[in-house]
């Protein structure tokens, strides 16, 4: 069993940046691929990035290409993900996931444990 909890979310305006951070525990990380996934009012939850075990393959939307960055350290335990130019339509509830396999994909389905949340709103 693993244990995810989301933190850095909050309200920012349009241009700004949050550095989301998700908390793993309960069982071996190091492992596992981890994914961003986001859900906008009145939307489905939609995938934003995902990370491979080691790092080094990484993955994200069309939509925040370029904006934002996943990273993780496995020694702590945390997945991160970097949001810079921030645009009112990124606001949403985001959550973190972690696959037990080692490369994860987009689908949320690929993903066995999910964190709470964490609400992220741009003000334009």
């Amino acid at each position: 069993q693993v244990q995810l909890v989301e933190s850095g979310g909050g309200l920012v305006q349009a241009g700004g940046s949050l550095r989301l951070s998700c908390a793993a525990s309960g069982r071996p990380f190091s492992r596992n691929a981890m994914g961003w996934f986001r859900r906008a009012p009145g939307k489905e939850r939609e995938f934003v990035a995902r990370i491979s075990w080691s790092g080094s393959n990484i993955y994200y939307a069309d939509s925040v290409k370029g904006r934002f960055t996943i990273s993780r350290d496995n020694a702590r335990n945390t997945v991160y993900l970097q949001m810079n130019n921030l645009k009112p339509e990124d606001t949403a509830v985001y959550y973190c996931a972690a696959a037990t396999a080692a490369v994860g994909g987009e689908a949320e389905y690929e993903y066995d444990y999910w964190g709470q949340g964490t609400q992220v709103t741009v003000s334009s």
